[in-house]
């Protein structure tokens, strides 16, 4: 299981694009952020002690590459955020952005297609 801080997430989403050397990942973080490369050093080294990424020798430089994918990480993050701030109910959730009215009408359809699925891929899975 692996927790990422909101700078990690930064790292990973340009990792899961390409691997990437220090000097690279500062490069495009740098205007976003003002990291310097001792603090992306500092990031990826916890990271790898995470078990979030690895790195190769390459021609130069290290080359950093994820350990986890995007998937797994986000499917996580998502289980943490359900629990820690709506008891780990979905519908609470749901029930929550609809009185908000932050749903809008794609959204809506796009909730009412993938639920669709999902009950077609339940009772597939019970025959």
């Amino acid at each position: 299981m692996v927790n990422l801080s909101d700078g990690e997430w930064k790292i990973m989403n340009l990792l899961w694009e390409h691997e990437s050397t220090i000097t690279e990942l500062k490069n495009e973080l740098s205007g976003e952020t003002g990291w310097d490369k001792h603090i992306v050093i500092t990031m990826l080294s916890r990271m790898e002690k995470k078990g979030a990424v690895a790195h190769r020798d390459g021609s130069r430089a290290k080359v950093f590459y994820p350990l986890v994918t995007r998937e797994e990480v986000s499917m996580q993050e998502t289980r943490g955020f359900l629990q820690k701030v709506y008891r780990g109910s979905l519908g609470m959730m749901v029930n929550a952005m609809v009185e908000d009215q932050a749903l809008t009408e794609e959204e809506l359809r796009e909730l009412s297609d993938i639920l669709e699925q999902a009950k077609r891929r339940r009772e597939e899975g019970a025959k």
